[in-house]
């Protein structure tokens, strides 16, 4: 039996799959997955893998990338799939056709005729017995997969698709669910924001009586006991009702997934939440003082200074963005410093006062690199003194690291100058999506044509750039990929005016979260409680919107470590 899981990144298909052929395999019956671990069975499909994934390849045309795609499932169904049918009773593939198929029809708008045309000669009509469609909300999808990536403490360029902006997963979860429907009789849905521990019961439940009564006979029964049904949120009429909602699922998810419910804090203080937040400072340290990541109330600075000496680097990572004239947060600093040199570097990102200059001078020896990213944003010739001092010392090696030329840009991140230009011009090749980024909040005319040879192909890093620029050549920009960028939206917040207002009304139901959070401070305003008004009536039972009107009904929305929270 060939079983098949699907699903946008983040969705939680490869830990399911895995924990599924490990749950079968103790019924005694012989498993093979294909993606065990993560890993592709085959060694030439995980380098195709890496090659379509790599930023550095932002040239990579739609069609190209489909065939690549199409390379690494023939590849891996040749080498490993086929094989392993004649000797298990079970091969599992953590994704197969179906991955190309709706990344080029629903991600990139290839030619349906195109795109089923080639899946049609490679596949050899081999299809999948079942194919098991995990199915998540993207927003809860991006804190997993950020969740895991601070756990895994991964330092690798971003992929090509996270380029796109987050509008592509919502693209590719419709994509499969148009697939889903149009083949019930060998797909299953399954709501993965639930208990992975039933999640996994459900699913081996389904395999095993697959093998036993036939996938159709199965698949009815697994429908008739509501397997593939998730929580069906009230109605929402308020913020406040919202907000209720809102935290309780936070609570429900702190129990099974508290690092991702930590994530999904970032930015919240309060009465309200204080108790939860206390709550996962015992369970995800690490997770909850990531959330807390420029905040300055009491209850962070309580929780920060009972971690500091478990935690050290992560109560510094919590600092970035509050400046030395907080006492407490320059305490810590100079309390944990030589223990977590690197983290306070960073802690000290874009601070100019003479106590962070001295800082960095004590930590510059040993953690060079991060005294270099702490700069971003300071132009003057304190700031360049330590920056040429650093690129000297790196200078042989600059032209082949993606990691030396990301904190070189970072560094520059914001600055206009020709020698920022001129790092800018020598790093872009090798790390292009912190290159645009180092645009941020610049309006020159070399920063927009910049960002306009990017913007089909990076759409997100050009909105992030344009952060609070309100030239008319930016609004441009931001009307052209709207549509699918939801950065576009939520990049403005709190920003009146025609051009925001319009952007707003216009995409009001393609982007219902981000139309919240570019409200920002005008959500206190006529005009922004009633599209918050209609928002939640429309769009109550997403989880980002409830997010962002919880947000609101708390009053941390005028807070700018909140605005940066994401």
């Amino acid at each position: 039996m060939f079983v098949v899981f699907e699903g946008i990144d983040g969705s939680g298909k490869t830990t399911l799959s895995n924990r599924v052929a490990q749950s079968l395999a103790a019924r005694d019956l012989k498993v093979k997955h294909l993606r065990a671990e993560g890993k592709f069975a085959s060694t030439v499909s995980e380098a195709i893998r890496s090659l379509a994934r790599d930023q550095r390849n932002l040239a990579l045309v739609p069609k190209a990338e489909f065939l690549l795609y199409v390379a690494r499932e023939v590849q891996l169904m040749e080498e490993a799939l086929i094989p392993a049918l004649e000797s298990h009773d079970v091969v599992i593939a953590d994704r197969f056709l179906w991955t190309p198929e709706v990344l080029a029809r629903f991600g990139r708008r290839l030619d349906r005729g195109f795109v089923e045309g080639i899946l049609s000669v490679v596949s050899r009509e081999l299809r999948p017995d079942l194919t098991i469609l995990v199915d998540v909300d993207p927003a809860l999808a991006r804190a997993r997969r950020r969740a895991q990536k601070r756990s895994a403490r991964e330092v690798k360029p971003p992929s090509r698709k996270g380029l796109t902006g987050t509008g592509l997963q919502h693209r590719l979860r419709r994509g499969y669910a148009e697939l889903a429907a149009a083949s019930p009789e060998s797909w299953a849905v399954i709501d993965n924001d639930a208990d992975l521990d039933g999640s996994v019961r459900r699913v081996t439940e389904l395999i095993a009586s697959s093998l036993e009564k036939g996938v159709w006979r199965s698949l009815v029964d697994f429908s008739e006991a509501g397997g593939s049904a998730g929580a069906v949120a009230a109605p929402v009429t308020d913020a406040r009702q919202a907000c209720d909602q809102f935290l309780g699922w936070l609570i429900a998810h702190a129990r099974h997934e508290p690092a991702v419910a930590a994530s999904f804090l970032a930015g919240f203080h309060g009465p309200d939440v204080d108790g939860l937040r206390r709550t996962l400072a015992e369970k995800v340290p690490s997770a909850l003082l990531a959330s807390s990541r420029g905040l300055t109330d009491d209850t962070s600075f309580v929780l920060r200074e009972k971690l500091a000496q478990a935690q050290p680097g992560a109560v510094l990572l919590s600092l970035a963005g509050i400046a030395n004239d907080e006492p407490r947060a320059l305490a810590l600093r100079l309390e944990l410093a030589e223990r977590a040199g690197a983290e306070a570097a960073a802690s000290l990102l874009g601070l100019s006062d003479e106590r962070s200059f001295e800082l960095r001078e004590r930590l510059y020896e040993k953690w060079p690199d991060a005294v270099a990213e702490s700069l971003a944003g300071l132009g003057g010739e304190r700031a360049w003194a330590l920056r040429e001092r650093w690129l000297a010392s790196r200078r042989t090696r600059l032209a082949s690291s993606y990691e030396l030329a990301r904190t070189a840009l970072r560094s520059i991140r914001g600055l206009g100058d020709e020698r920022a230009w001129a790092l800018r011009e020598s790093m872009r090749a090798i790390a292009p999506a912190e290159a645009l980024r180092s645009l941020t909040r610049l309006e020159d005319e070399r920063s927009f044509e910049w960002r306009e040879q990017a913007l089909l192909r990076a759409p997100r890093p050009v909105m992030e750039s344009l952060r609070a620029v309100t030239r008319p050549e930016a609004w441009a920009l931001r009307r052209r990929v709207a549509a699918d960028c939801r950065e576009a939206v939520e990049g403005f917040a709190g920003l009146d005016g025609d051009e925001p207002w319009a952007l707003r009304d216009e995409h009001a139901d393609t982007w219902p979260c981000a139309v919240v959070r570019s409200l920002g401070t005008l959500a206190d305003t006529a005009r922004g409680q009633a599209l918050l008004a209609r928002q939640l009536a429309l769009h109550g039972d997403s989880l980002n919107v409830r997010r962002h009107a919880a947000a609101i009904a708390l009053g941390v929305h005028r807070d700018a470590s909140f605005a940066e929270s994401d």
